[in-house]
């Protein structure tokens, strides 16, 4: 099934929905492998027009106040939550999330971003004395947003909310696989008046229209989120201009289950965790660490939790599970699986075989696998799939050791009857966000990552402070004084 707003062949530049000069990119519905919509892509050129307009815009946005920059949040705010029902008819069938996930975390995460950074703009300070010396907080400048396919709305809400709050015009680049959420978002731009250039939208080729925007001289911030493969070839490409980079890329997080944890809700939670928008969260928790004497109760557990989630039509209440985003994504996660196995490795729950009754869609069974070292592949690498692996440890130092010991340092988890000892434990992890004992999501909090899980933060006034640049005005002692 397809509608209407899922056929495009104008991009939005400079206030205006103008034809590209790229070619027809179709969209699949991952549950169904049938196509739902098209887009026309952009190209280099196209990009480029539209850093154009985006750099003209900069001037007048970069100089309205922050209470009316807060005031064109709310109005988008407002103008999303009238296009719930699209919106999550449209993640549903792009991303493949179950509908109450589409709801409650694709969009409403979204939102609850966009509203924080509005709520924020009414306190936030631009400028500080500090002796004789104001400092000033100025918007940085044209800022590139590229986005990932696996929260494709929430991921865009992460970078342009704070960059148009720090008064910087965007120039947004979703991904390939997921372009139709952004193509609403820029619908609700237009509605609410937002002035010509402030927001633009190129979807195409990372190759084309993601070099483009990475190393035109134009471009003063680019806000990349995906694999650590791209994020390198971004941040190789911004170089020559030396513009700002942040990055979010994998995680190949830890879940420590201290000796006094409460086991069964522990692991419960992990696995929940992990399976969470089939596996493609780049914060999941994919190795549980549990000390070796509760390893048969953890994986007891982790297998009747993983076994009981339910796999399935994203449409369809009760589903857990909907498909992954791709064939190749599927073909990628089994491989794993498989290799996991080969290594000797032993399927606790799941595996590479298709769930029952789905012969078609790129499903995948949610699966736990046990009897590896935490320096197998599947233990170090990011899966992005719906895959947890569980790792034993002697002490509390082995554990902190193991959960260290990978080349990311994205999110993770300690649970502990005990939370002082827990936050004493999250203190020694090298990873850039630690819940304890379940805490829920913040949006108001700082996200980001330690190592290869890139640099920079999102979220919060840390994300707007990606978006800005810092000076310094010295004014005489006695000019200071008289003011």
């Amino acid at each position: 099934m397809s509608r209407p707003e899922w056929i495009r062949d104008t991009i939005f530049v400079g206030g205006a929905w103008t034809a590209p000069r790229g070619e027809i990119c179709r969209v699949e519905n991952p549950a169904t492998e049938q196509i739902i919509g098209t887009i026309r892509t952009a190209t280099a050129e196209d990009a480029a027009e539209a850093v154009g307009a985006a750099k003209r815009a900069y001037g007048p946005w970069s100089c309205t106040t922050p209470q009316h920059r807060s005031v064109v949040l709310r109005d988008l705010s407002t103008a999303l939550r009238e296009r719930t029902d699209l919106l999550v008819e449209t993640l549903v069938a792009e991303v493949g999330a179950p509908a109450d996930i589409a709801l409650s975390s694709h969009l409403g995460q979204a939102l609850a971003v966009l509203d924080q950074y509005a709520e924020l703009l009414l306190t936030f300070s631009f400028r500080e004395d500090v002796r004789h010396t104001r400092v000033l907080r100025e918007a940085a400048g044209v800022v590139a947003a590229i986005t990932p396919w696996n929260y494709p709305l929430y991921q865009l809400m992460a970078k342009v909310a704070p960059a148009l709050a720090a008064g910087c015009p965007v120039v947004a680049k979703p991904a390939e696989l997921t372009p139709l959420s952004a193509f609403i978002l820029a619908d609700a731009f237009e509605e609410i008046g937002l002035p010509s250039g402030v927001f633009n939208l190129v979807p195409g080729p990372g190759a084309e229209v993601g070099e483009l925007l990475s190393s035109h001289p134009d471009v003063d911030v680019v806000s990349f989120t995906g694999s650590v493969g791209v994020g390198r070839r971004v941040a190789s490409a911004s170089a020559a201009t030396v513009k700002r980079v942040c990055l979010e890329l994998g995680g190949k997080s830890a879940s420590v289950v201290l000796p006094d944890a409460d086991l069964e809700r522990a692991v419960s939670a992990t696995v929940e965790n992990v399976m969470f928008n089939s596996g493609q969260t780049c914060a999941a928790w994919t190795r549980l660490l549990v000390p070796q004497q509760q390893l048969e109760a953890t994986l007891e557990i982790a297998a009747s939790v993983a076994n009981n989630l339910v796999v399935g039509d994203p449409l369809a209440a009760g589903t857990d599970l909907g498909p992954v985003i791709s064939s190749a994504q599927r073909d990628s996660v089994l491989a794993f699986i498989e290799d996991a196995v080969a290594d000797g490795g032993t399927v606790i729950a799941g595996g590479s075989q298709r769930p029952d009754g789905l012969s078609s869609g790129h499903y995948i069974r949610p699966t736990v696998i046990a009897g590896l070292p935490p320096q197998s592949r599947i233990a170090q690498e990011e899966v992005f799939g719906p895959v947890l692996v569980v790792l034993p440890y002697d002490d509390v130092d082995d554990a902190i050791s193991i959960a260290n010991a990978t080349s990311y340092g994205l999110g993770g988890a300690v649970w502990g009857t005990d939370v002082d000892e827990a936050f004493a434990v999250a203190q020694r992890l090298r990873t850039g966000r630690v819940d304890i004992n379940g805490a829920d999501w913040n949006p108001a909090a700082p996200f980001g990552g330690y190592k290869q899980s890139g640099n920079g933060r999102e979220m919060g006034r840390w994300g707007m402070d990606e978006f800005l640049e810092v000076k310094a005005v010295q004014i005489p002692v006695l000019k200071v004084e008289e003011s």
